[in-house]
C-alpha cells in the first residue's frame, strides 16, 4: 500500500517525464532551425499538429473506452459465472431434477434439455429456444412440497447471499430466477400444513413451480454452454452426472 510520500513520488516522478519530454521536443525544433534556418515550416507544422491533437485524443479515447469495457465486461462475466456455478452446485442441479419430475409430458421436453457431451453450437441453440418457450404443465401432486420446503429452506441463506451480490443487477435472467426460487418459498413457508391443500391454492403453486423450472431451465442451458466454451473439464462432468438424463453416471465408461 502506497502512503502519501508514494503519492508524492509518483506525481514527481509524472512531472519529470513530462518536462523531458517537453525539453526534448523543444530541443528538437531548435537543432530543425540551426540545420534548415526555416521556422516558417517549423511553425506550420506545429500548428497543424496541434490542431490535430484533439482528434488523436478522441481516437484513442474511444479505442480504449472500447477496450477498457469489453474487457470489464468479460471479467464481470467470468465472476457472475462463478456465482451460477455455485448456485447450479449447491441447489439449481438438484432442484431442476426434482421439479423435472413433476412435469406431465417430461417424456417430451427432458430429452430436449439433457445435455451431452456432443452437443454442437446448434444444439444449445434449439435448446434454448425449447427453454425460453417452455410453459410446461405441472402435477402438484407429484411433488413432495414438505420436502421441496425443506430444501429451500436450507439453502434460503445462499438465495439471499446470491441477491446480494451486486454484480447480478448486470445479469437480470439470473436474478429474475433467484426472484422466483425465492418467491416460492415464501409460498411454502407461509402455509403451516402442505397437506389437504385445496385445489385452487394447489394450482396457485403449481404456477410457481411452473415459472421457476422455466426459468431454471433456460439458466441450465446457458450455464452448460458457457462451460463447454470456457471449463470443458467441468463440463464433463456435469454432462455425465445431470439429472435430465436417463442413466445419470459419474463413472468414465468410454
Amino acid at each position: 500500500m502506497s502512503g502519501p510520500g508514494g503519492s508524492m513520488r509518483d506525481r514527481r516522478w509524472l512531472i519529470y517525464v513530462a518536462a523531458g519530454l517537453l525539453g526534448l521536443s523543444a530541443a528538437t525544433y531548435v537543432l530543425h532551425y540551426f540545420l534548415f534556418h526555416d521556422a516558417y515550416h517549423i511553425f506550420v507544422f506545429m500548428v497543424g499538429d496541434i490542431a490535430f491533437i484533439p482528434i488523436e485524443v478522441l481516437i484513442v479515447a474511444l479505442v480504449i473506452e472500447r477496450v477498457l469495457s469489453r474487457h470489464e465486461k468479460r471479467r464481470m462475466m467470468q465472476k457472475l459465472n462463478m456465482v451460477i456455478g455455485t448456485f447450479f452446485s449447491e441447489l439449481g442441479t438438484k432442484l431442476l431434477g426434482d421439479l423435472s419430475q413433476c412435469i406431465k409430458d417430461r417424456e417430451d421436453i427432458q430429452p430436449r434439455l439433457a445435455v451431452n457431451a456432443d452437443w454442437s453450437a446448434l444444439d444449445f441453440r434449439k435448446a434454448l429456444s425449447v427453454a425460453e418457450e417452455l410453459k410446461p404443465e405441472i402435477d402438484v401432486g407429484k411433488v413432495d412440497l414438505p420436502t421441496l420446503r425443506q430444501q429451500l429452506v436450507d439453502h434460503r441463506a445462499l438465495l439471499v447471499l446470491l441477491l446480494g451480490n451486486p454484480n447480478l443487477l448486470e445479469h437480470e435472467r439470473f436474478t429474475d430466477l433467484l426472484w422466483a426460487i425465492f418467491h416460492l418459498l415464501e409460498e411454502l413457508v407461509a402455509r403451516e400444513s402442505l397437506d389437504g391443500l385445496p385445489e385452487t391454492d394447489r394450482k396457485h403453486i403449481a404456477g410457481d413451480i411452473r415459472r421457476v423450472f422455466s426459468l431454471l431451465a433456460a439458466e441450465w442451458v446457458h450455464y452448460c454452454r458457457h462451460l463447454k466454451e470456457a471449463y470443458p473439464y467441468i463440463f464433463s462432468i456435469v454432462v455425465r452426472t445431470h439429472p435430465l438424463q436417463a442413466r445419470p453416471d459419474a463413472v468414465v465408461r468410454s
